[in-house]
């Protein structure tokens, strides 16, 4: 792809996410696009989104568990980033139609105290960073079609990296803790939906430990000249399968002594 191209397929996907109607497949439209137009795309509509307003506040990690990666036949997880548009008060509402479909995630966040980049980073050195960990929801969002209405190829991993990874929104518990306080391996969530459980899982299922997931990050950033900033918010990744909150759904994420975050969808 051209940087000319970058720059359309990110107008494409912010007017989608503006009308509220998904866009074609981008692997479709631009046949043999790699993971770097990808990410090249994902800035381009960060820009966009930088343009009318809207602040950088962190990042989230996708593909974590090994359930999803098979699912799109990757090995390697990908990022995406936050924005201060997407915070949601925990126990708030998101209004009607502010999403197109949207799905929750429970997720382990790191809120940070110093920055963070390079190479070589360690699981020591993001610790040393962190300011504190905390429960968390990520709520995610499709801008991009999940199927081609015409050729029915399904929704590939460029689709997604370039789609912001499906990143719409975030909720943090009130819940604060060292990050050295538990085994973030056995931290683990009871997601229930409307009062019913949809949806259990344990820290573990982030790269063996969420910890490695932030190390992954803040080394896949230094291939686009990136860092991890004092202050930003990481999510970790997933540890549960995604969960559909159609209007009218309440969503609790119990972590137990680790804290608890709710959201509702108007």
């Amino acid at each position: 792809m051209t940087p000319l191209e970058h720059q359309e397929a990110a107008e494409t996907l912010w007017q989608a996410e503006q009308t509220g109607v998904q866009c074609p497949l981008l692997s479709v439209s631009y046949p043999g696009m790699t993971m770097d137009d990808a990410y090249a795309v994902q800035a381009a509509l960060i820009e966009r989104r930088q343009r009318a307003g809207h602040k950088v506040i962190g990042w989230k990690i996708g593909l974590t568990s090994k359930a999803m990666q098979y699912a799109l036949n990757i090995d390697i997880p990908d990022s995406g980033m936050l924005m201060d548009d997407m915070e949601f008060a925990d126990g708030g509402t998101v209004p009607a139609g502010r999403f197109i479909q949207p799905r929750i995630e429970a997720e382990i966040a790191f809120v940070m105290k110093a920055p963070l980049g390079g190479g070589s980073i360690t699981r020591d050195d993001v610790i040393a960073a962190t300011d504190y960990v905390a429960p968390s929801i990520e709520i995610l969002d499709t801008r991009v079609q999940r199927s081609d209405p015409a050729t029915g190829k399904s929704r590939v991993i460029v689709d997604t990296i370039s789609d912001n990874a499906a990143n719409a929104g975030i909720v943090l518990g009130e819940a604060r803790h060292p990050v050295d306080a538990h085994d973030l391996r056995w931290v683990g969530a009871i997601v229930s939906r409307n009062g019913e459980v949809e949806e259990t899982g344990l820290g573990a299922g982030v790269l063996n430990d969420p910890v490695e997931s932030v190390v992954w990050l803040a080394r896949r950033m230094e291939q686009y000249g990136q860092k991890i900033e004092a202050g930003q918010v990481i999510l970790s990744g997933s540890f549960i399968r995604p969960v559909e909150c159609p209007s009218g759904a309440r969503i609790d994420a119990d972590f137990g002594a680790f804290g608890q975050v709710r959201i509702n969808f108007a």
